[in-house]
């Protein structure tokens, strides 16, 4: 039998909010977490603002030993730690690390490029000869699958416990491995998410492409303007997103609360034909991924209500509607309300699905759609396909059952998911 999934714990570490509490508010109030950076500026980055949350040493010892810290250099796989230690305790779970072995419960969590400022740390220790100096915690930092390693060992999973890489795509991706993992009986419960490193040694490849902003550098939260015809390219942005998936059968088995129910999704590739590139999608294959995840889900066009987007700010933000309106045959007043996370956090990169599926939750969960900020000037584009009532500038207080949330990474790579409110 096939088994129906639910969320029922979520955590998060944004630029914008550390923490589910902190986190909404800023969701609801449109706050931005973009900053500018001086380090950016010294290293004579063209673009010198970015998101990056803001933990303070205090936090961090809440999750941390102090030996696990020794020699700790690695901000994605502490932000992921973080985002998974709290989705697991807001799931009912105690953090026990003596608890026994849960063969039940398993883990997914993806990243791009694992512990940079640790291999760099280790670089200069090698080129200068101190081989023996390197730490026994190099391997485990900057290895891919350093994140479900940490994780898997603190909250003790038995079940599968893996790391995934699809780049902008992976957060998405992750959640709907965890759930065809859970839907065929293979396990009860996945921890599901990914997260990414901030800093030059992330960011530097992108400056260099010149896809990021260097318009703004003065004025950083408004840097990030996901559909505006002023969008001169993406902010980067870090942190992590997770997300507790667990059987409905257990779920209520346990009295859990339950956030949303994951209907289904489809994960595929343009295969860089057809116009798709390393960096640009194919549409053919995003129209694809959108109505599969649609058939998988047994959901139709007309019930997608809001789309959280993936909406870069970039040249493709038109393209980005526009296959959207073709893929659901909507458009104009009847069009779905669609918004950009990224508009408030940058594009968190690896992280990026996993902090919009987070966002997603969260909105579908209170009844709310949280603002684009920055997109007052709506690309024309945009605007002769989708009604600019469509894409709000404030918080809307609103009633709606369906959430559709899709990424769109490089190396054109796709996944779209849609989340439901839980009705018992």
């Amino acid at each position: 039998m096939k088994q129906r999934v639910v969320i029922t714990g979520l955590g998060i570490v944004a630029p914008n909010g550390v923490g589910l509490s902190d986190f909404t508010k800023a969701l609801k109030n449109g706050t931005s977490g973009i900053r500018f950076h001086q380090d950016l500026k010294d290293l004579n980055f063209s673009c010198q603002i970015g998101g990056i949350p803001q933990i303070t040493d205090e936090l961090i010892s809440k999750y941390f030993t102090d030996l696990q810290l020794r020699g700790f250099n690695s901000s994605g796989i502490l932000y992921g730690c973080i985002a998974g230690m709290d989705a697991w305790k807001d799931a009912g779970f105690d953090l026990n690390s003596k608890s026994e072995l849960d063969y039940d419960t398993g883990l997914i969590f993806g990243t791009g490029t694992s512990g940079v400022e640790k291999f760099r740390e280790a670089i200069h220790k090698l080129d200068e000869g101190n081989v023996r100096r390197l730490g026994s915690t190099v391997v485990l930092q900057t290895m891919a699958s350093g994140i479900s390693a940490y994780l898997g060992g603190m909250l003790g999973f038995g079940n599968q416990v893996t790391t995934n890489s699809s780049a902008c795509t992976t957060g998405t991706e992750a959640l709907l491995m965890g759930y065809e993992r859970i839907k065929y009986g293979k396990a009860k419960r996945m921890l599901v998410g990914s997260c990414s490193d901030h800093g030059p040694y992330i960011w530097g490849g992108f400056d260099a492409m010149r896809v990021m902003t260097y318009k703004h550098n003065d004025s950083p939260t408004e840097g990030s303007r996901s559909m505006s015809v002023s969008a001169s390219g993406f902010v980067p942005g870090s942190g992590a997103g997770a997300l507790v998936l667990e059987s409905l059968e257990s779920a209520l088995e346990r009295g859990a609360t339950i956030y949303a129910e994951v209907m289904g999704g489809e994960i595929n590739s343009g295969g860089q034909r057809q116009g798709g590139t390393l960096t640009a999608p194919n549409p053919e294959a995003v129209h694809r991924c959108i109505k599969n995840a649609l058939q998988n889900s047994g959901i139709v066009s007309s019930e997608i209500e809001v789309i959280n987007g993936h909406l870069t700010a970039t040249s493709k933000d038109t393209l980005e509607i526009e296959n959207w309106t073709e893929a659901l045959q909507r458009q104009g007043k009847n069009f779905p309300f669609i918004n950009s996370t990224k508009s408030l956090v940058g594009h968190c990169l690896a992280a990026a699905g996993a902090i919009e599926c987070v966002a997603s939750i969260i909105q579908l969960k209170e009844q709310f759609i949280a603002p684009n900020i920055n997109c007052d000037d709506l690309h024309p584009g945009i605007e002769e396909l989708v009604s600019p009532e469509k894409i709000p500038h404030k918080k809307i207080d609103q009633k709606f059952d369906t959430i559709a949330k899709a990424s769109f990474g490089f190396g054109d790579v796709n996944a779209c998911v849609l989340f439901k409110r839980f009705i018992a």
